[in-house]
């Protein structure tokens, strides 16, 4: 079997752990809403992963290493069996986080033997693709674990930071989440008839296929992201008070939330001032005007480009925009996933992957958004211009920001 393959699945294996290894037991089991999971579930799944469809289909006399564990950590694969409820994954208190250490050491080791084997073309040439997979979904847990962490240490009174180890910033790539931004510019594309989606060279996921031709308006595109101090514009200006900005759906939201500013933001009274402070993974950090906002909705990003007389970009304008930029000057990746108005809907010519597999995007193409780019906490090698990242309307606790797009010059600042 191929021992480069193998060498990196025990470098993505021991990445995640080093993603926990600044935390607590007790950081390790909680569950702070239904859509966040425990870190020992994300390190018991992303086991499960490799157990359950490599191990199970390839391993001589495999023999599962808890018949339960098959339920417990199986998230949504029907074709898999029945699953633990996601809102439920915080009460899960037994497997001990020690077991679930064992148990990713047993996988682990079995991987090992797997790839020293002198398997035939017809399973290796399988394998590889599944390990393949394998890897690329360990790195969105490791996303996962770290904005999971981030919002229940958000939930705690004493605002704890994630301390970052430098071992982690080499890799995950743990970007400052403060990055100030250069002046807003504008770009302009001629549009017409252009390709997006993965040209097939090098790993993508099956919703980023097939390429395709798609026709696109000319259009301008913002080189850099909306930042928290220009955000703050719209609030005080009564962004959130004004049902006029919003979408029905996002002021139903809004009104029914009481929402009034991002997620982590709070405002830091004292007797002389009151100033604005954001959570951060380094814990309660005053508001860095300048980086760019994150923890966005798509509603709010609506609200705010309807508000500033812009609006979000179709995925195809931003990929176009995003394959011809200057990335030197336009900060596409690295710092917050940004919203599109494209809904997550399969490309002309979709085909899912065969199997249980099939289930790993194309069941979730409806009521999402697409999201584009990478964010300060995506690993290094999960970044493509192709990648479709996809979330509800009204999720806030991903690193979700801000570009804006305009049919026509918007007005200068």
């Amino acid at each position: 079997m191929n021992t480069t393959l193998g060498t990196l699945f025990a470098k993505m294996r021991e990445a995640t752990l080093a993603l926990a290894e600044p935390l607590e037991e007790e950081d390790c089991c909680v569950q702070s809403m239904p859509d966040a999971s425990p870190v020992k579930w994300h390190l018991a799944h992303t086991t499960w992963f490799f157990e359950t469809f490599i191990l199970e289909r390839f391993e001589p006399n495999f023999q599962p290493f808890h018949p339960a564990f098959r339920v417990l950590f199986n998230s949504y694969y029907d074709g898999v069996g029945q699953q633990h409820p996601r809102a439920q994954r915080g009460l899960i208190t037994r497997p001990s986080l020690r077991e679930v250490w064992a148990y990713r050491r047993n996988i682990d080791q079995r991987m090992a033997q797997l790839f020293s084997l002198a398997l035939p073309t017809a399973s290796a040439e399988p394998l590889a693709t599944l390990v393949e997979l394998g890897l690329h979904h360990e790195q969105q847990h490791q996303e996962l674990l770290l904005t999971d962490i981030k919002h229940l240490f958000s939930m705690n009174p004493l605002k704890p930071p994630y301390k970052v180890l430098e071992t982690i910033r080499k890799q995950v790539a743990i970007h400052n989440e403060s990055v100030p931004l250069r002046a807003s510019e504008w770009q302009k594309f001629d549009g017409g008839v252009i390709e997006i989606g993965h040209d097939g060279s090098g790993f993508f996921f099956d919703n980023e296929t097939p390429r395709h031709r798609q026709f696109i308006e000319p259009f301008y595109i913002a080189t850099r992201l909306v930042t928290n101090r220009e955000y703050l514009a719209f609030i005080e200006d009564g962004g959130y008070r004004n049902a006029l900005l919003w979408l029905a759906a996002g002021w139903d939201w809004v009104t029914q939330e009481k929402l009034t500013h991002p997620l982590y933001w709070q405002k830091s009274h004292s007797q002389f001032d009151s100033t604005w402070q954001e959570f951060t993974l380094n814990g309660l950090q005053p508001l860095a005007l300048d980086a760019p906002v994150a923890h966005i909705s798509f509603f709010e990003a609506e609200a705010y480009a309807r508000w500033v007389g812009a609006r979000l970009p179709t995925e195809a304008e931003w990929e176009n925009a995003a394959s011809l930029a200057d990335h030197d000057r336009a900060d596409y990746f690295g710092q917050v996933w940004q919203w599109t108005t494209s809904s997550y809907a399969p490309y002309p010519g979709y085909v899912a992957l065969e199997g249980a597999v099939g289930e790993y995007n194309g069941k979730f193409m409806v009521n999402q958004y697409v999201l584009r780019g990478s964010s300060c906490v995506t690993p290094i090698g999960h970044t493509r211009l192709s990648y479709r990242n996809f979330f509800p309307a009204t999720a806030r606790w991903q690193f979700s920001g801000i570009r804006l797009a305009s049919s026509s010059l918007p007005q200068q600042e």
